[in-house]
């Protein structure tokens, strides 16, 4: 039977109720506010922890009857037993991925950032395609979608359209999309039947406050201008729009809504999360790697992902997983049972990563 690391149930319980009694003992206001974070974080597994001992006395109660010289009591234990072991061995693989470590960036909202890539108008009608599975998706688990930048296709859809995505865990469950989207169709342009594949990229960035990243006045240079290009209802032509350069790296972000003043705090905002994603790459080269293998340039060949229209299919290449449901994909529907499919094996490999460190 699988177990578990007692000394640690044993320190995260303690800890639980020593923040309970503190929050019930008239912390300060600032203390209160700690507390409060803590125990929000804590809660979830601290109660699997409290059942998953309860369980383990009953079993060791009911293995303690089967000694019984009752013939009808042991065939009870027995049962019982059998039953108690198999909820032990479910609660340890539970708690066995609560104790996984987290992301510090997954209780945070997002930046998306959807572009065509390889295909044309194609690409930009597809780029659409997928922004709209996300404004649904985002819906239906009650996140709100705001438009921060687009511009549009000239058939439809957007060359590049910038989003932000806010929520409770919104990047916990949105970073599994990052990467190149490849789809299989017949375009609406086309009159020959001929099934074209084009490209969209996606780039989930964790947005950040002013607190978790410092950017000096003196290291941006920032640019007004007018709007030019076909951009779509958000863009207008005065000179309004702001384009901001971070000097040291190079990173550029342009805004154009019809506030200049709405455009800095806007560009800022995009600027900050991908500074911050930036930081996190370099802390993490393997995830940075990872993360250019993804998203790549948006040519064809480089895809996470493949939605096959003719044939009503989405492949996931990652974990090989295919679902005959595109339309209910596509719509947002059934998009959560690729990424639970995602989350699972990113468990599972984490969870075989701390076994061969052990």
């Amino acid at each position: 039977m699988a177990t578990l690391p007692q000394d640690k149930l044993d320190a995260l319980e303690m800890r639980f109720n020593y923040v309970e009694a503190a929050l019930s003992g008239g912390a300060g206001p600032d203390e209160f506010v700690k507390f409060s974070k803590e125990h929000a974080e804590l809660a979830p597994i601290v109660g699997p922890i409290v059942a998953y001992k309860k369980t383990l006395r009953d079993l060791a109660d009911a293995e303690e009857l089967m000694k019984s010289g009752d013939a009808e009591l042991r065939e009870m234990a027995e049962s019982e037993v059998y039953e108690l072991r198999a909820a032990v061995e479910q609660a340890v693989a539970e708690i066995r991925i609560l104790l996984l470590p987290k992301d510090e960036a997954d209780d945070k909202s997002i930046i998306l950032e959807i572009r065509g890539g390889t295909g044309g108008d194609e690409a930009a009608l597809f780029a659409g395609d997928l922004f709209r599975m996300y404004e649904r998706y985002a819906t239906l688990r009650g996140w709100k979608v705001s438009v921060m930048e687009e511009s549009a296709g000239e058939m439809g859809g957007f060359k590049e359209i910038i989003a932000n995505v806010s929520g409770k865990g919104v990047y916990a469950r949105m970073k599994f999309e990052s990467g190149v989207h490849r789809v299989q169709r017949v375009p609406a342009t086309e009159g020959s039947g001929r099934i074209h594949t084009s490209a969209a990229t996606v780039a989930v960035l964790p947005e950040v406050e002013e607190i978790d990243i410092d950017i000096k006045p003196e290291d941006i240079r920032i640019d007004t201008m007018r709007a030019s290009g076909a951009g779509g209802q958000h863009v207008n032509t005065t000179d309004s729009a702001v384009r901001i350069t971070h000097l040291p790296t190079g990173i550029m972000v342009t805004s154009a809504q019809k506030s200049q003043h709405q455009n800095r705090a806007l560009a800022m905002q995009v600027l900050r999360a991908r500074l911050y994603e930036q930081q996190r790459n370099t802390r993490d080269t393997a995830r940075a790697e990872a993360r250019k293998d993804q998203v790549g340039s948006g040519d064809r060949s480089e895809r996470i992902r493949t939605y096959n229209f003719p044939q009503g299919r989405v492949t996931d290449h990652r974990i090989n997983l295919t679902l005959y449901k595109l339309d209910k994909v596509i719509a947002g529907e059934a998009l959560d049972e690729l990424i639970e499919a995602l989350i699972t094996e990113h468990q599972a490999e984490l969870l075989a990563d701390m076994e061969n460190a052990n």
